[in-house]
Formats: C-alpha cells, sequence, structure tokens
C-alpha cells in the first residue's frame, strides 16, 4: 500500500506540479535563441511529445516499482525514474520558453503507462525489465528523429534531446545487464502501434 501512495503522489507531482531537476537543463549553457514562428511552432510541437514519453517514463518506472519483490531492482527503477524526472523538468521548462504547452491529453497517457507498466512488471522481473529495454530503444529511435526535424537553429532544444537519447540509451542497456527478458514480436509491434497513436495525437493536442 505504501508503495502505490507513493506512486500516487508521484503521479500528482508529474501531471500538475512543476517538476524540479537535479541537474542543471543541457539547454542551459547555450545562449537564448530567436525563432521565426514557424520554427518555434514546429520546435513545441516536438518538445511536447517528448514531455508527453516523460510523463509515461514516470508511470512506466513507478508502476513497475510498485509491483516488483526485488528490492535492488525497485532502487533501480527509481533511480532512472528520477532520472526521467530530470527530463520531464528540461522539457517543460523549453516549452515554456518556446510559448508552447503540454499535451492536454497527459492524465489519459500517464494513466495508460501505468496500468501497462503494472501488466508487465506483474508477469516477471524479467518480463518488466525486458518491456523497459524495448520501451527505451524505441524512445531512442523516436528522439534521433526528431534530432533530424528539429530547426537547426533552436540549439537549446536539440542539446535536451541529445542529452536525453543518451541516458535512455544507457537505461536500456542497464535493463539488459539486470537480466531483461526478450519480448516476443507481436508485444514489440503493439508498443509501435501505440506509440505512434500516442505520438501523433501528442504533436496537435
Amino acid at each position: 500500500m505504501d508503495r502505490f501512495l507513493i506512486a500516487a503522489d508521484s503521479a500528482l507531482r508529474t501531471l500538475f506540479a512543476t517538476p524540479q531537476a537535479s541537474q542543471p537543463s543541457p539547454a542551459a549553457a547555450l545562449p537564448p535563441v530567436q525563432l521565426a514562428a514557424p520554427q518555434a511552432r514546429l520546435s513545441g510541437a516536438l518538445m511536447r511529445v517528448n514531455h508527453v514519453g516523460e510523463v509515461c517514463a514516470q508511470a512506466l518506472y513507478m508502476a513497475q516499482a510498485c509491483v516488483t519483490r526485488d528490492e535492488a531492482l525497485r532502487q533501480d527503477l527509481l533511480v532512472a525514474a528520477k532520472e526521467e524526472t530530470d527530463h520531464l523538468a528540461w522539457t517543460r521548462e523549453r516549452l515554456d520558453i518556446l510559448h508552447s504547452r503540454p499535451s492536454l491529453l497527459n492524465p489519459l497517457w500517464f494513466t495508460g503507462a501505468f496500468c501497462i507498466g503494472l501488466a508487465a512488471a506483474g508477469v516477471s522481473d524479467r518480463a518488466s525489465l525486458g518491456f523497459v529495454v524495448e520501451t527505451e530503444k524505441q524512445v531512442s529511435a523516436h528522439l534521433q528523429s526528431h534530432l533530424h526535424r528539429l530547426p537547426e537553429e533552436d540549439a537549446p532544444s536539440r542539446a535536451i534531446v541529445a542529452r536525453m537519447q543518451e541516458d535512455e540509451e544507457r537505461h536500456a542497456t542497464q535493463a539488459l545487464a539486470a537480466g531483461a527478458a526478450l519480448l516476443p514480436a507481436p508485444a514489440r509491434w503493439l508498443m509501435r502501434a501505440a506509440a505512434k497513436v500516442m505520438t501523433t495525437t501528442a504533436h496537435y493536442i
């Protein structure tokens, strides 16, 4: 019960509070940039999608930490969730600077991701870790596509996305080292389809 109360607190903080990063944003050391209106709209839409991804990451890691009985694994999941909180804060800060907004459907995204995380963790810790690996691989590929789409002039957003990609790849490597099981192909395809729906919707809403 204590774990689920902590998860509920995390949900409220993720959805309704201003996230606080433990590390400075990768954009902090860069000079501010002035973007043309079409560039600012594109950057805002892409960073909104990235922010949604971090909302989902909070839900996934907290759900898995609630279920696992392996205390060492639980601590690893909570450490990863803390790093994802940095990403959440950085993307939200960038959205504010770009005069954009988070997705209006964030409560829906969080709830769906939390349920998926519970289901994966309920199978086994190895399946839960396998879900982390596949999720982080897909997120890394998604962030790489954003590096190609973000305006070249938007160095701050590009710096944030590049750092996020490094962290996601490290999370996948750590989950593999911890004994992750490879997910079956249908599960991977379903995850890609769900991610496509989420990212396409969040681009606009």
